[in-house]
Formats: C-alpha cells, structure tokens, sequence
C-alpha cells in the first residue's frame, strides 16, 4: 500500500555542523513519528506563491513547532524581549498552510508552534511571555486534561496525558470557530480543534514526537492523522 504523503513545511535553521551552512530541517523524532505510522513525510520549502498548488498533491499536512510568531501577526503593539527566532517568510507560509488546509480539507495536525499558527490565522491572539522561568512551560513533562469526544481524545485514546513541553507563550483569545479542547493545570490551551470541519484537524500546544516512541498515546496523535490522509484520497 502506497503511504500517505505528510507535507511538513521545514523551518529555518542558521546553522547545522553536518550540512557546514545555514539548513532547512525538520526534528527527526516527529519525521520518524510519522513513518511510524505509516506517512511518507515530505519537508517542504516556505515559499510564498501558489500554495494551493502545491499542497493538492499532498494528502495531510503536519505543521511542527519552531520560532515565535512575529506579535503583529496578532495585533500586539510592542515586542516582548523574550520573542526569539521571528522569519516572516516563515510565519507567512505558514499561516497560509493553515487557510488552504481548512479550505481544501486537508487533515493537519499542528504541534506548538503550529498550533499558535492555527490560533493567529483565525484571528486568535497570544501571550508574548508567560512569565519566565516560573511561568513557561520549556522542559517541562506536566499532565493535560483532554475534553471527551473530541478528536484529540479519539487519537490518544485517554482524558488525561503527560505532555512534553517546550513554550513560553500560549494562546490569549481563542481564534474565530476554534474549540478549546485540552487544558494544563495551569489553565493554559493545550489543544484546539475546528469543529464543522469535514476532514480530521487539531491541534497540540506540546511535543508529541518527544515520547511518540514509548507511548501509545502520543504516538496515536500521528496514527489519527495518517489514517485520516489515507483515509480522504
């Protein structure tokens, strides 16, 4: 059977020992998540123009974490000193991934970054900083509780999971049409879902490649997301 093809928009990456110059890559966890769960995953160059195009010949899209979003993407006036790795050409891809995703229903999963992207390109807002060390959430392994029947509990196949995250900013306002559906203890989104949406889309505020290989749960996010490509050619 051919494997679905997962595009996964690479990011940018100023240097890579291996590669001697500045690279466009993309985690290995998350690459080998994906074949795990049978998807041919295909890093793809952000570029602007003609997007569409290029994502018809895909049949799932998985957009990975990364940089901060640029805060006027969200209509912040000022620019919190914590804000790292901001590349408009790369916010502009992305945010435009998201829009043809929804309108051609290609099944996404968004992870971190990703689903900050999801969040922005329907309107929502983020909190620059969630209060340094005490308040982010970067190396941190911390429970999320899942709301039932949704499509995040459908894929993990559990209510309450351990999360690995990496994150110091988190969603403000809830975009247009966008449904909260997982919660850290904290109150912070950790999940979001499009409800009305005809093809399978949600999105993670954690990594979920980070323990894909040792919990079933994590690793059903990728599974859920192959079947629905599979499953919507």
């Amino acid at each position: 059977m051919t494997r679905p093809l997962i595009a996964i928009p690479a990011r940018f990456s100023a240097t890579t020992s291996a590669l001697r110059y500045a690279a466009e890559v993309n985690a290995r966890a998350l690459i080998e998540a994906v074949w795990r769960a049978g998807g041919e995953p295909v890093s793809i160059h952000p570029a602007p123009g003609d997007t569409a195009g290029r994502l018809a010949r895909f049949d799932g899209v998985l957009l990975p974490g990364g940089g901060d979003l640029a805060p006027h993407r969200y209509g912040a006036q000022g620019v919190h000193a914590s804000v790292y790795d901001v590349d408009e050409t790369q916010d502009a891809f992305d945010i435009e991934v998201v829009r043809q995703a929804i309108d051609s229903g290609l099944p996404l999963l968004a992870i971190c970054r990703g689903l900050q992207v999801v969040n922005v390109a329907l309107g929502g807002t983020l909190e620059q900083d969630m209060g340094g060390p005490d308040g982010e959430h970067r190396h941190v392994v911390h429970p999320v509780a899942i709301q039932p029947g949704t499509l995040l509990e459908q894929a993990t196949g559990a209510q309450k999971i351990e999360a690995s995250c990496y994150h110091h900013q988190r969603v403000h306002h809830v975009g247009v049409g966008l449904a909260v559906t997982a919660r850290a203890a904290d109150g912070t989104v950790e999940g979001l879902e499009l409800p009305g949406v005809h093809e399978w889309f949600t999105a993670v505020q954690w990594h979920p490649e980070d323990t894909a290989h040792e919990d079933p749960a994590q690793q059903g996010l990728f599974d859920a997301l192959v079947r629905a490509a599979h499953d919507g050619r």
